[in-house]
This record gives structure tokens, C-alpha cells and sequence, in this order.
């Protein structure tokens, strides 16, 4: 079992739930029998009060309790550390991931429970790295099950058919994400889908085929020439997915301040 903050959590669930409980079912009792067992009635012996741990548990278990389910089964955040995924995310962005959107998981073990959904080409998604399943990485969907990926000369193919990339001129960044100034910013479009990536066409980067085995996801970085995806370390299993990310709700770019525009843009 992996230790990490939800499992965290669930411990501290699991340890006050259990003190709160003992309290109510051995502990309270006998401060009872100790109030009852006074000389009479106008001398009547108090027992002690709650211990602080007692008190300390009963304060703290409900605010455990919803943090574990907010996490768990609807929303968790998390933040973007690095410009793969540029310009739809950039460095320092704090997003929003739908945890409901691909199944109701139980947390640390990560058994689905009830079958909701699953990913579409186009979704933004949040899983857990399958070479280190601890870190979780964020990357867009570009094949579902069954697909035939190819990437060649900076161009994606779906199912043997070219994704259409329309240029839209230089891109301009600021902060962490001027490393990119100068990159040719595209618009890329999946059926009815379409979405920003960057392309640096002298860049060398990895071209190949693959099929999506059944269960797994085909996934790229919008900053294509920036990214190690599944280009590189293959698909990603559904059992790795953690949610859909929809919202960024704050932006800090550690040295270069806070991004008030990018605070509420939605996740497209």
C-alpha cells in the first residue's frame, strides 16, 4: 500500500472515528456510573471530563470525514508543475479534477465501485504515472480503446485520418512558460473537439504506430515537442485514471506571482 495524502486521511478517518466511538460506548458509561456513585444525592461524586485526545477527535472526524469524501468520490485538486501541457495548462496553474466522471473509486485502494463513464478523445485527464504509480501526470486523451495512433512529421493520425491543424502564429509566454516564446501555436481538432498545441517544427521528437490495447488510453501532452508521453512509455491503463480536470482555480508561478487571469478558466 502506497502512503500518500489520501491515505493519509483515511487514517486520521479511521483513528478519531474509533476514539469518538470508544468514548461513546466504554468511556462515557463510566463517567455515569462515576456521577451516580455519590454518598446522596446532594453529594454526588462527578466523574472526569473527556480527555483532550477524546475532545480532539470529535472536533476533527467531521472535518476528516468530508475532506476524505470530497477527495475520494468528487472533486481533488492539484497543481501543474511543468509546461508539457502548454498552453492549455501552464506552470503553476492549480486545477480541478472531476473525480466522478470515470467511476466512484474507494480511496488508497482504488477499486471502482460503481461504473460511471470513461474517457473521451479530447479529455484532459489525471492519472497515475504507470512507470511510478505515486506521481500523477496529467496529459490529453488522443486514443480510446481499439484506436490506431500514429504521430508523423508533428502531425497526429487517428484511425488512419490526420488530425487537422489549423496555425493561429508565434506563441507568447510569460513566467515559466516563456521558454516557448516563438513555438507555432495550432489549433488541433478531434471530431467536434478542438483545442491549442504547440508546435516547434525543428525539434526532433519520437514517430511511430501503435494500437490501444482494450482497457487503456493513448495520451499526449499539448506542448508535443515538450512532453514525454505515451510516445514514450506507452498507454495508460484504465485502473491508473484519477479524474477528469476541468477548472484552473488559481494560478502561482513560483518568482513570477500570481496569474489573475487564469483564475476560474475552464479546461477545455
Amino acid at each position: 500500500m502506497r502512503f500518500d495524502f489520501p491515505t493519509l486521511i483515511v487514517l486520521l478517518v479511521l483513528a478519531t472515528g474509533l476514539v469518538w466511538a470508544f468514548d461513546a460506548a466504554v468511556l462515557a458509561r463510566r463517567r455515569r456510573a462515576a456521577t451516580r456513585e455519590g454518598a446522596d444525592a446532594s453529594e454526588r461524586t462527578v466523574g472526569a471530563p473527556p480527555s483532550r485526545i477524546v475532545e480532539y477527535s470529535k472536533s476533527f472526524f467531521p472535518v476528516f470525514l468530508i475532506v476524505l469524501v470530497l477527495r475520494s468520490f468528487i472533486v481533488e485538486p492539484f497543481r501543474i508543475p511543468s509546461n508539457s501541457m502548454m498552453p492549455t495548462l501552464l506552470t503553476g496553474d492549480f486545477i480541478l479534477v472531476n473525480k466522478f466522471n470515470y467511476g466512484i473509486r474507494l480511496p488508497v485502494i482504488d477499486t471502482k465501485v460503481v461504473d460511471v463513464g470513461l474517457p473521451e478523445r479530447g479529455d484532459v485527464v489525471v492519472f497515475r504515472f504507470p512507470e511510478d504509480p505515486s506521481t500523477p501526470f496529467i496529459k490529453r486523451v488522443v486514443g480510446v480503446p481499439g484506436d490506431r495512433i500514429a504521430y508523423y512529421d508533428k502531425t497526429l493520425y487517428v484511425n488512419e485520418e490526420p488530425m487537422e491543424q489549423s496555425p493561429i502564429g508565434r506563441y507568447a509566454g510569460f513566467g515559466s512558460g516563456a521558454v516557448m516564446n516563438g513555438a507555432s501555436l495550432r489549433a488541433e481538432r478531434f471530431a467536434d473537439v478542438e483545442h491549442h498545441i504547440l508546435i516547434q517544427p525543428e525539434a526532433r521528437t519520437v514517430q511511430g504506430t501503435a494500437v490501444v490495447p482494450e482497457g487503456h488510453y493513448f495520451v499526449l501532452g499539448d506542448n508535443r515537442d515538450n512532453s514525454r508521453d505515451s510516445r514514450y512509455w506507452g498507454t495508460v491503463s484504465e485502473e491508473l485514471l484519477i479524474g477528469k480536470a476541468f477548472r484552473i482555480w488559481m494560478n502561482w508561478d513560483f518568482g513570477h506571482g500570481i496569474g489573475w487571469n487564469r483564475i476560474g478558466k475552464s479546461i477545455d
